[in-house]
């Protein structure tokens, strides 16, 4: 008994030390020991042992995962019996107690599941034991150990119904009492009752009335879900009086618990009152708000400089996580999302509080550094009042024509006025990220329930570039003549001195950085509001405001351009594409009007007549990117590519395009070049440009085979090259890596652009026979090293896609027949020798081993399900190909260790779960078919396990073997 208690504790410390221990020997040593644990006789026993007195998670977690491979192993399986023993042993387990780690729960669910899902077969007495899986569950959850679950939702049925209410009306009297004495606060005793007594009245209202879990990350738009029986509460105006009055008279420490349970009270359904009833509750709630936007509780303690009107939310009288602002902002939300703008007009006090709100939103964008993930509450209230605007009804003004334009300029302001304050404390930069600039932007919150249809709403759509529509565009797009005005001066004011400090000679790096970060948020800006045009609300006047800023845009382009190849910024260079991607969304396409108030603003200020010259600017922005840059030539050409198919022709015939279609040679971009200092990886863009590059030559190409040979002369003397270093005894390894992986990730791109069978036709007789032996030989070269493999298996496995159906030979071809077998050869040349690898660290066994393995796995079921191979051929004429690849197939995956294999879901979804189209069977799964072919089993006998050496009976869906002619050959 003493050696069972040792070990039990031995096992329970091993576990620790595997699931926390940040030291990776230990974690390491725990690993091995617990596998040998596993493989050990006495496994069973212990792991009851570890179920039943175990004193952590994690061995329990041990527990369930060991009895879980052990039901699961087909060699020496358990009996029959033991297997129900452990069924019925589970199910009681987890019966019995209801408080076990999720992870726990899921993993005994996953036990009983296996064992179900093994024995569906197994008979006991002519009944199949393990069937009554209904019967099992259902007597589980209606025992007298009711599951938790259920016995939870009863109980709380129960209270919420018979004493929930009691006691919210005896906290609220108590709290009554408590606010009309003088309580002496600096007491603990009395402090810690007023804090028991507020948690206790929001444990309330925050009770879960309805039986759903309320999910935090959508607060907005909680409604809480009081009962009916509740009314007489909620009609009574001085119980909502009662939390306004605390919040004023009790010190800050409690008002983040009286903020909630305000916040709670404002979300109260719309059904539990009338219409007379809800204007009653809304305009005492509007009141209530009011009083706490005119009397902030006075700053206590604090000598920081914040403003008056935001010193008592941002900083409570202890020196503690500010936690009061998240909160205001949050009540001032619920106002709009519990209530219809043409409701809260008619409130006696709106323009008195919409005048508060707009002035606290300012202020708050003002002082953005104080609150930076705080302010997006107030945002959304601005951005659901300004959706709102076309639906109000009520004669009432609603006043946002007046407030909206400040709360944009405290916006826009506020972004530019950052540059200098981030610059200078050496703050963190949003602008370094340009997808979170993007995010801040076009980030729409929870739809407005009472407006699906307006955009950002789960139907809102109407016209392009409406889905995108934040909280800044929504607002800045409200009054958008006053928003135009205004970034036309910020633009006008920072483009002039950014201008002069180029000008100048003394001109410090600080102040050309500020004017930099100032014209980039605003280019952002700029985009992200012309972004936001809706059609059905857009005029021929806002169109012409949009022309004014365009050009300022373009204009401020044509001055960036000048500086790329002394010291361009980056950041400013990513908001002109971000621009770019805009507008195109927006006035580029066949649904523009060509007589569009911005052409006509384009061709007065800059001889921009129509959109095929603005398509000319923006590919030579795109070209001189190309030229001077490393790092993202191909990125915006193809966000520019997928436009409609007259704009798409009309961008082919740009001077800009043909000149890169014409010369994508390293002389005129040097990212096509070799770069020494530079890693493989950093190529990775060149497979972009080239998918664009391979999309614009398919407009005109056809099949016009001299335009695709004079294309292709920079990538055939590239291969040229290559095979020329091949040839020779010695050569410069790193020179010949370099060319051939520039040389396949630009393949990889023109073979993605081509799905037509024309086009890749010709790609496919131009690299095959001619090419292919390079790769095969790079492959027998460099199999070690992943930047090398990884791209040419990549290429390999484009190859064999037929996307499209481009991959479509004649009948008399053999072509089809001879990709099979260049990727047969390569999927058995690179499998055998990366099985030669040995053992390789943890940390480098994906990048090395199974990175490849599944970009193999992803070729061979291409391959067999392209349908454009006779499999049949290989076996009549004598051909191992296919054999090859599938025997390859099965000892590559016997390598994989089993739980590396669970962690690659890709591999998992291609050789488990993706059907695989064939020509000898039905469609089924890539393991399963290659199992079917009656020689695998046989000719793999030292790769499987003992239990799985037998030969299984020939499938009936296997053809009948054929009998092999004397003579080979195609």
């Amino acid at each position: 008994m003493a050696d069972h208690v040792q070990s039990l504790a031995q096992l329970e410390n091993l576990c620790k030390q595997l699931y926390e221990t940040t030291d990776t020997g230990t974690r390491l040593q725990a690993e091995k020991a617990l596998v040998e644990f596993t493989n050990s006789p006495e496994c069973l026993s212990k792991c009851q042992l570890l179920l039943e007195r175990g004193s952590s998670s994690y061995s329990q977690l041990l527990a369930a995962t060991c009895l879980t491979k052990l039901v699961s192993r087909t060699n020496n399986p358990l009996p029959l019996e033991q297997r129900i023993d452990i069924r019925n042993y589970v199910l009681n387990y987890l019966a019995t107690r209801p408080k076990l780690a999720t992870f726990v729960t899921q993993a005994l669910i996953q036990l009983y599941a296996r064992i179900t899902k093994l024995g569906w077969f197994d008979c006991q007495k002519d009944e199949y034991v393990f069937r009554n899986v209904i019967n099992d569950v259902t007597r589980f959850l209606q025992a007298d150990t009711t599951h938790p679950l259920t016995k939870h939702r009863k109980i709380a049925s129960s209270f919420r119904d018979s004493s929930l209410f009691d006691i919210f009306t005896l906290s609220c009297s108590l709290l009554k009492q408590a606010s009309g004495k003088n309580l002496n606060l600096n007491d603990e005793s009395q402090h810690g009752l007023l804090m028991q007594l507020l948690k206790l009245t929001h444990n309330c209202l925050n009770f879960d009335f309805i039986g759903t879990s309320t999910d935090e990350s959508s607060d907005d738009l909680c409604t809480v879900q009081i009962p009916t029986s509740w009314r007489s509460a909620f009609l009574d105006s001085s119980t909502l009086q009662l939390f306004f009055d605390l919040y004023h008279s009790i010190p800050p420490s409690f008002s983040p618990l009286v903020l909630s349970c305000l916040v709670q009270i404002a979300s109260v359904r719309r059904s539990l009152f009338n219409n007379a009833e809800r204007a009653k509750f809304l305009s005492h709630l509007v009141d209530g708000v009011k009083r706490i936007l005119e009397n902030p509780q006075p700053l206590a303690g604090n000598s920081r400089s914040v403003p008056e009107s935001l010193s008592s939310f941002f900083f409570p009288s202890e020196f503690v996580r500010p936690q009061q602002l998240p909160r205001v902002l949050r009540l001032l939300a619920r106002l709009k999302s519990n209530y219809q703008l043409g409701e809260l007009v008619k409130v006696e006090n709106y323009p008195e509080v919409i005048r508060l709100i707009a002035n606290f939103t300012v202020t708050s964008l003002q002082h953005w550094e104080f609150a930076p993930n705080s302010v997006h509450y107030l945002l959304s209230l601005w951005q659901r009042l300004a959706a709102s605007v076309p639906y109000v009804k009520a004669t009432e003004p609603h006043m946002l024509e007046t407030y909206t334009p400040e709360v944009t300029k405290a916006y826009i302001t506020s972004r530019l006025e950052s540059v200098h304050i981030i610059l200078r404390d050496g703050l963190e930069d949003p602008l370094e990220d340009a997808g979170l600039v993007q995010k801040q932007l076009y980030f729409c919150p929870p739809p407005d329930p009472f407006f699906p249809g307006w955009p950002g709403g789960p139907s809102g759509g109407h016209g392009a570039g409406a889905a995108a529509a934040g909280p800044a565009v929504t607002i800045g797009r409200c009054e958008y003549e006053k928003t135009c005005a205004l970034l036309v001066q910020l633009f006008d004011q920072s483009a002039q001195s950014y201008q002069e400090l180029l000008q100048s000679a003394s001109a410090s790096p600080m102040d050309l950085a500020v004017q930099e970060g100032r014209l980039t948020w605003l280019v952002y800006i700029i985009g992200a509001v012309i972004g936001g045009r809706v059609s059905f609300a857009s005029t021929d006047e806002q169109d012409a405001m949009d022309g004014e800023l365009v050009c300022r845009v373009l204009q401020l382009m044509n001055l960036t351009d000048s500086r790329l190849a002394q010291a361009g910024n980056e950041k400013l260079e990513l908001a002109m594409l971000s621009f770019f991607e805009q507008f195109r969304k927006i006035y580029i396409g066949d649904q523009v009007q060509k007589s569009s108030k911005l052409y006509r603003r384009l061709s007065e200020v800059l001889g921009l007549n129509d959109e095929t010259m603005v398509l000319s600017v923006f590919i030579g922005k795109i070209l001189s990117l190309a030229v001077f840059s490393q790092g993202i030539p191909g990125i915006p050409l193809l966000s520019l590519t997928p436009c409609t198919y007259s704009s798409v022709r009309k961008l082919v015939k740009l001077s800009a395009v043909q000149f890169m279609l014409n010369n994508h040679t390293s002389e005129h971009f040097s990212f096509l070049g070799i770069n020494n200092q530079s890693n493989l990886t950093d190529m990775r863009c060149r497979t972009t440009f080239y998918t664009a590059l391979g999309r614009l030559l398919m407009v005109d190409l056809g099949e016009d085979e001299d335009q695709y040979e004079q294309f292709m002369l920079p990538l055939t003397a590239a291969f040229e090259a290559v095979a020329q270093m091949f040839s020779t005894n010695s050569f410069n390894e790193q020179e010949a890596k370099r060319t051939l992986v520039g040389l396949v990730r630009d393949l990889r791109g023109i073979a993605f652009a081509f799905n037509a069978k024309s086009s890749f036709m010709m790609l496919f007789e131009w690299i095959y026979p001619s090419y292919m032996p390079i790769l095969q030989r790079a492959i027998e070269l460099w199999y070690h090293d992943p930047a090398c493999t990884t791209p040419v298996l990549k290429l390999m496995a484009e190859l064999v896609h037929n996307r499209s159906q481009r991959l479509q030979f004649d009948v008399s071809s053999p072509n089809g027949i001879l990709l099979f077998r260049e990727t047969s050869k390569m999927i058995t040349t690179y499998g055998n020798r990366i099985l030669t690898l040995g053992e390789v660290p943890k940390d480098q066994v994906y990048a090395l081993k199974l990175k490849g393995i599944s970009i193999c796995f992803s070729m061979l079921k291409a391959a067999l399900s392209g349908s454009y191979v006779n499999f049949g051929v290989f076996r009549l004429y004598g051909d191992d190909a296919l054999d090859n690849a599938l025997q390859t197939f099965i000892k590559l995956l016997l390598s994989i260790p089993h739980s590396d294999l669970l962690m690659l879901s890709t591999v998992l979804n291609i050789i488990i779960f993706e059907d695989c189209r064939n020509q000898w069977s039905m469609s089924r799964p890539l393991l399963g078919l290659i199992l079917l072919n009656e020689k695998i089993p046989w000719t793999l006998t030292p790769w499987l396990p003992v239990s799985h050496s037998t030969s299984p009976s020939p499938s009936p869906s296997i053809p009948y073997p054929i009998p092999k002619p004397q003579t080979h050959g195609y």
